[in-house]
């Protein structure tokens, strides 16, 4: 195991770091100056000059590079060109709605998704496969945006349970949570519906196999053999969906943070691109492509422990 564990550390490390050179050669290569879009277009020449020389804009590409590099690898992404505070702030204010978000979306949508998948797989073939399915195909297909509309009409408009937007900031921690149920919901509906058709899949074909046979052989019902065997080996397409799905949720909410008003790390991106704020762009990128291959490796570490063959 602590061969496998230091191969995954190697392979980490390179990933941040080719990501890091990605994430940086992209975002220059985006058209347009900085400096000239914070000064305007009136501005002088010999004013913008002086804005890039302060940002440090004049410098070679590679250099930037390196600075920028070594200021994230001790903490300091820098500081933004419009708000002129530091970038790691601003993330670390907005991951304090999204990341929660995202793990109540992510957990809602497992809640969801395990049980249905189940029901499917022990009447496949039969009616309620047929209407569980059905149903899952339906939540693939809703529009999102839509679905939180629709939520927000029912639960917020109409019955006046729960906030139809903003964010109180966690001083109110009950009233926080309020405020992100309904965008989880609406999150973690077309994630759950993919989850399910991919558990049941999964329990199908393990419910296949010589050894659940020799198992319901020894009296163990339909329901015991799946639960105590089946799922267990199920459980590893379904870990890489639940991974990809983290990094989507993180990454991916921007139109829900913007139906609910919701201050996260998807609308300071989108409003950081439109004001060229590009060490903003490119620290809340990098920091969002290092929280995938880190679910990534934790997703990797965990099918080393449901089957040890894969640690070889």
């Amino acid at each position: 195991m602590l061969r496998y564990l230091t191969r995954r550390l190697i392979s980490l490390g390179l990933s941040l770091l080719v990501a890091s050179a990605l994430i940086f050669s992209v975002v220059e290569l985006v058209p347009g100056d900085p400096a000239s879009f914070m000064l305007g277009t009136g501005a002088q020449p010999e004013t913008v000059a002086a804005l890039r020389q302060q940002l440090g804009l004049d410098l070679p590409l590679p250099l930037r590079y390196l600075h920028w590099l070594g200021g994230v690898l001790s903490g300091d992404l820098g500081h933004s060109f419009t708000y002129k505070t530091p970038v790691a702030g601003m993330i670390l204010d907005r991951m304090q709605v999204s990341l929660p978000l995202a793990l109540m979306a992510l957990v809602l949508a497992a809640l969801i998704a395990l049980p249905i998948g189940m029901f499917a797989a022990a009447r496949h073939g039969r009616a309620g496969d047929t209407l569980a399915m059905g149903a899952t195909q339906i939540g693939i297909a809703l529009p999102n945006f839509w679905f939180a509309m629709l939520l927000v009409l029912v639960f917020a408009v109409n019955l006046r349970l729960l906030p139809a937007g903003g964010f109180p900031g966690w001083d109110h921690p009950g009233a926080a949570l309020k405020a992100l149920i309904l965008p989880a919901f609406a999150l973690a509906l077309p994630q759950a519906a993919i989850l399910a058709r991919v558990l049941r899949s999964a329990l199908i074909e393990t419910l296949g196999q010589d050894y659940i046979r020799t198992a319901r052989a020894k009296g163990l019902t339909a329901g015991q053999a799946l639960s105590r065997h089946a799922l267990r080996n199920a459980l590893i397409p379904v870990l890489t969906i639940l991974g990809m799905q983290f990094s989507f949720l993180l990454a991916g909410a921007i139109i829900i943070e913007n139906v609910f008003y919701l201050p996260g790390l998807g609308r300071l991106i989108f409003q950081a691109i439109t004001q060229r704020d590009l060490i903003v762009v490119q620290s809340a990128v990098l920091v969002l492509v290092a929280a995938v291959i880190l679910v990534t490796f934790l997703v990797d570490l965990s099918y080393a422990l449901i089957d040890p063959r894969l640690r070889r």
